[in-house]
Formats: C-alpha cells, sequence, structure tokens
C-alpha cells in the first residue's frame, strides 16, 4: 500500500477510527450490562435478562429510553457550561483510543500491503494519554459547578481533589515501565515485552509494584468503588450529575465506562503484554484475541470489587493517596532507575 499517498492514508485513517469508535461504543455498551448481569450473580438476584435472549438487547434499550427521556435544565445554571461538562468528559474519554495498538502488524494476503493494527501510532503515545486523560476532570468540576446545586457542587469538588491526587500516583506508577523500555510509543512497549508465557511482561519483569501502584490509582481515576466519593449516592444523592438527565446524563454514563476501556487498555499494553501471547508470531490475528482477553479480565476485576468493597471516607481516601500510594510509587522508580544504573534491565 501506498502510505505516501495522502488519499489513501487520509481514507485508511477515516476507516480505522470509525470501526474503533463503533467497536468501543460496543463493548461499553455490553460492559454495562455485563456489569448489571454479574452483580446481581455477586448479590444472588437475576439482572436484566427480558430484553432479548438473555437480555442481550438490553443496552438498546437503554439508549432509546435516555433519547426519549424529559430533558430538565436548572433554571440557575450557567448553561453554556452546563452542556459543555459532559461533551468535555465524553470527547476526552474517547480521543485516547487511537493510540493503543489491539494487534501486531499484519500482512494483507496475495498483496504487498502490511497494516499495523493501531489507529495512530506517535512516538509520544503513552505522553498523549496521560494529557489527554488529565483534562478529563474539567468535565466533572465544571458540571458540578455549573449546576448550581451544592450537592453537585461538592461532588465536583471531591473529584477535583480526588483526581489531581491520584494522577501523580498513576504517572509515577508508569515511569517505571519507561525506564525500563526506555519509549514513549506504546507499540515499541508492547514488543519490547514479547516473549514465551509473559514472562517478559512488566508485571513480572520488574515492575509488580507499578502495576499495584498503577491499578490502584486507575480505579481512583475513574471513580469506582471504593473511590467513588464524586458521586456517593449516600452523601451526595449522585454528586456531580444530580442536575443532569436525559443524554447528558448518558454522556457521563458512557465517559465512566469508557474511561475504564481505556485505562484497561494502558494496563493491558504496559505490564500484561499488550498483544503478545502463544502462537502470534505465526497467526498475528490472535493478538487481537489476547488483547481483548485482558481487558475483559480488567473490566470484571472493577465489577468485582464494586459488587465486593465498601466506599472510603473521604479523609482516608485523600490519605491513602498522598501518604502511601505516592511514597510507594516513588520507591518503584528508585528501585528501576538503581537496576538500570547497575545494567541489571
Amino acid at each position: 500500500m501506498d502510505w505516501n499517498n495522502p488519499w489513501i492514508f487520509a481514507g485508511v485513517k477515516f476507516i480505522a477510527i470509525n470501526v474503533a469508535f463503533v467497536a468501543v461504543l460496543m463493548i461499553v455498551a455490553y460492559s454495562v450490562l455485563a456489569e448489571r448481569r454479574v452483580l446481581g450473580f455477586i448479590q444472588g438476584r437475576l439482572g436484566p435478562n427480558r430484553v432479548g435472549p438473555g437480555g442481550l438487547l438490553q443496552p438498546f434499550a437503554d439508549l432509546l429510553k435516555f433519547i426519549l427521556k424529559e430533558d430538565i435544565i436548572p433554571d440557575k445554571s450557567t448553561r453554556f457550561v452546563y452542556f459543555l461538562a459532559p461533551v468535555i468528559a465524553i470527547t476526552t474519554a474517547l480521543m485516547t483510543i487511537v493510540v493503543y495498538p489491539f494487534g501486531p502488524t499484519i500482512h494483507i494476503p496475495f498483496t504487498d500491503w502490511y497494516v499495523p493494527l493501531v489507529v495512530t501510532r506517535m512516538d509520544v503515545g503513552l505522553l498523549y494519554v496521560l494529557g489527554i486523560t488529565s483534562v478529563g476532570v474539567y468535565g466533572i468540576a465544571l458540571a458540578g459547578w455549573s449546576s448550581n446545586n451544592k450537592y453537585s457542587l461538592m461532588g465536583g469538588l471531591r473529584s477535583s481533589a480526588q483526581l489531581i491526587s491520584y494522577e501523580l500516583s498513576l504517572g509515577l506508577a508508569l515511569i517505571g515501565v519507561i525506564l525500563q523500555s526506555g519509549t514513549l510509543d506504546l507499540y515499541s512497549i508492547v514488543e519490547r515485552q514479547s516473549g514465551w508465557y509473559g514472562m517478559h511482561w512488566n508485571i513480572f519483569w520488574l515492575q509488580p509494584l507499578g502495576f499495584l501502584v498503577y491499578l490502584i490509582s486507575a480505579i481512583a481515576e475513574t471513580n469506582r468503588v471504593p473511590f467513588d466519593l464524586p458521586e456517593a449516592e449516600t452523601e451526595l444523592v449522585a454528586g456531580f450529575h444530580t442536575e443532569y438527565s436525559a443524554m447528558k446524563f448518558a454522556l457521563f454514563f458512557m465517559a465512566e465506562y469508557v474511561n475504564m476501556l481505556t485505562v484497561s487498555m494502558l494496563a493491558t499494553t504496559l505490564f500484561l503484554g499488550g498483544w503478545n501471547g502463544p502462537g502470534v508470531q505465526t497467526f498475528p490475528l490472535l493478538g487481537v484475541l489476547y488483547f481483548l482477553i485482558k481487558v475483559i479480565f480488567f473490566i470484571f476485576l472493577y465489577i468485582w470489587l464494586r459488587g465486593t468493597l465498601p466506599r472510603f471516607r473521604f479523609d482516608q481516601l485523600m490519605s491513602f493517596g498522598w501518604k502511601f500510594l505516592l511514597p510507594v510509587a516513588i520507591l518503584n522508580i528508585i528501585i528501576t532507575a538503581t537496576l538500570g544504573w547497575f545494567g541489571w534491565i
């Protein structure tokens, strides 16, 4: 394929972005259904199982409900910011999808075309992900402020403090991987983890501590149990999105699950070898299956934790982030740098 032809390049990228967008939305829709069914199993009930066989059409019924619901707007809200906040939340959540490599470079049979299974490859892909995701807090903070509701404002303030605190630990947890790999290119990081039986995956090769810090920080970053203080139903009704309804609420709802998906994809890419697994060298498309299985494992872990753990108090949340996670993340950097200085990595 002549990648230097701008029309071919633009056409391929347009198709890839649309395929990735549709795939992400379908995964998000069925992640919601999976969460409701798994939580139902944990709590000894059935969950949604009436719309379609086994409840498989429930996401489409939910979408129709959101579209048809009455859209209520608070009289005293700052309208422009009120409408802008959910757009910021979902846009920043979706923008990171384009840099995750979900498979190796494949050869199209009977042609000389070699297609890398990533929408956009960047030399600073990891930096791009961290930069975009850090902007997502603006959607929540602006939603809480613009609604002119004290519960919403409290949720927005909590979210700002929480995300800033745990963003530090999350970023520091990834520095060990960067020191070990010597690159910010996500595709190259995955290639460096290739090897049999996962022994070269970063989670097993010198970064188990970094993985643990990343996992806890990522759960806090996505406002999931036990770190769901910005929308704690028992204290703030629904927190920052109390005054949102219909499709604007749906955008916040989607943003949360897209963020779950993106941090799961990042964890898979940086710590679990990405698409690497047995047989990928012979059958490259197996890599896509391996990548998807690893991402689904992380999403299941999110759901499992929601059905198991109680919520922190807010003072416990902040103390845990600053007094435990941050020092542990710094310790991981010191250990990795020391091993690198001695030439052991």
